[in-house]
């Protein structure tokens, strides 16, 4: 939390104001931003400001590590971020790639799951790195990344947290994630507790012990319109403690992911929370 607080101070006290072309809404702007999360220590990323949905940001990332590619399918496990993107983003409703409704097109899952080689096979990152790390083979590119630059126009959005690398130091697993773009006040948890989870998750698919996640953002904005919540309302209140996250002991595997978890599996114990701020959403 306090590092979540600086942010947005330093974001209130250092930004500059910058009109944002694709939304049409200035955004007030900074350059550079860093947070670490303690996940051996199980010190669970989740505002406590304001109300955090962790469920739906565990229910996107699992669409992620399954390889979606449509709104519904989100819907189905208990994400509806992906609603408005798919069909109410009118460059991506008229892009010719586009399928049919609910369609987000060839970003974030599909690129880590099914990556297009040249030759036209696929390619899963996510496979390739749990082989490696089981083996204890860390080549120094474990990287996992959603951004591919010849099929950016192929999808309803170009992904904002974009990489992910994992590295082993001894019988511990590290991540460090990077982000291109980051809506603070309404995106930056869910990308926050992606990390978290992501890392957990990889560190009991390969045996290793988690350390800590490294989260690296490159544009870090609030849009104008969320400003007065952000200042007036959440700022205002005093944060609680970090709880902890429980995931089911029985999720051992990719394949588990793949087949049978949902987000009744993950339980976070200890949140105090402060109520609910609605901040709006720029498509």
């Amino acid at each position: 939390m306090k590092e979540y607080l600086d942010l947005c101070q330093r974001i209130i006290n250092e930004g500059k104001w910058i009109k944002n072309k694709r939304t049409g809404v200035r955004c007030l702007t900074i350059i550079n931003a860093e947070f670490e999360y303690n996940v051996r220590d199980n010190q669970f990323p989740i505002i406590t400001t304001r109300k955090g949905f962790y469920k739906s940001a565990i229910a996107e990332l699992l669409g992620y590590l399954r390889g979606y590619d449509n709104a519904a399918q989100f819907r189905e496990i208990g994400c509806n971020t992906w609603n408005d993107n798919a069909n109410k983003n009118q460059d991506w409703l008229n892009n010719p790639y586009r399928k049919d409704k609910d369609d987000m097109g060839r970003i974030y899952g599909i690129q880590g799951r099914s990556w297009q080689r040249p030759n036209g096979s696929k390619f899963d990152q996510l496979k390739k790195i749990i082989n490696n790390l089981k083996r204890g083979i860390d080549d120094r590119a474990e990287i996992i990344t959603f951004f591919n630059p010849g099929e950016i126009e192929m999808g309803c959005l170009r992904p904002c947290m974009h990489t992910h690398t994992f590295s082993l130091l001894g019988e511990t697993l590290y991540l460090t994630s990077y982000q291109r773009s980051c809506d603070v006040p309404l995106g930056l948890n869910f990308n926050q507790i992606h990390c978290f989870v992501l890392l957990m998750l990889m560190a009991r698919f390969t045996n290793y012990i988690p350390g800590k996640a490294y989260h690296k953002i490159v544009n870090a904005h609030i849009y104008e319109n969320q400003l007065p919540l952000l200042c007036n309302i959440q700022l205002k209140r005093k944060p609680f403690q970090s709880p902890s996250l429980i995931i089911n002991p029985k999720i051992k595997k990719l394949e588990d992911i793949e087949t049978w978890v949902s987000v009744d599996d993950f339980i976070i114990q200890g949140y105090r929370h402060h109520g609910a701020i609605k901040y709006p959403f720029t498509i």
